[in-house]
């Protein structure tokens, strides 16, 4: 069974860094495209990146240059980096998983999205 756990949430200052991790439990991560998507309260779920098990990488323009995605497959973790924190980041964030063997692409739709994480909140302070 999969399942998918994410950390690295808590409260930082605007302008720091943060990396949140997203644990993949069950069946490899060489499988499955993993996608990190955010919600901030009274906000839709936005689509933030994904990462293709070839390595291929998608970003949200509005993310483009601050976040990054890697994958680690020998761990089962999908990392995100976040650079030059603002007021705006600050939401619950979720990692998923695509299809089995299904790559994902630039949309970021997270209709298309099967196993999710419970999230990770992180707090952005001024």
């Amino acid at each position: 069974q999969l399942e998918l756990m994410e950390s690295g949430g808590g409260l930082v200052q605007r302008g720091e860094s943060r990396r949140l991790s997203c644990k993949i439990s069950g069946p490899t991560l060489r499988y499955y495209a993993i996608g990190w998507f955010r919600q901030a309260p009274g906000k839709e779920r936005e689509g933030l990146s994904c990462s293709n098990p070839d390595g291929t990488t998608h970003y949200a323009d509005s993310v483009k240059g601050r976040f990054s995605i890697s994958r680690d497959n020998v761990k089962n973790t999908v990392f995100l980096q976040i650079d030059n924190l603002d007021l705006e980041d600050a939401a619950v964030y979720y990692c998923a998983t695509g299809p089995w063997r299904v790559p994902c692409d630039g949309r970021l739709q997270h209709n298309e999205y099967i196993t999710w994480g419970q999230g990770t909140q992180l707090y952005v302070s001024s």
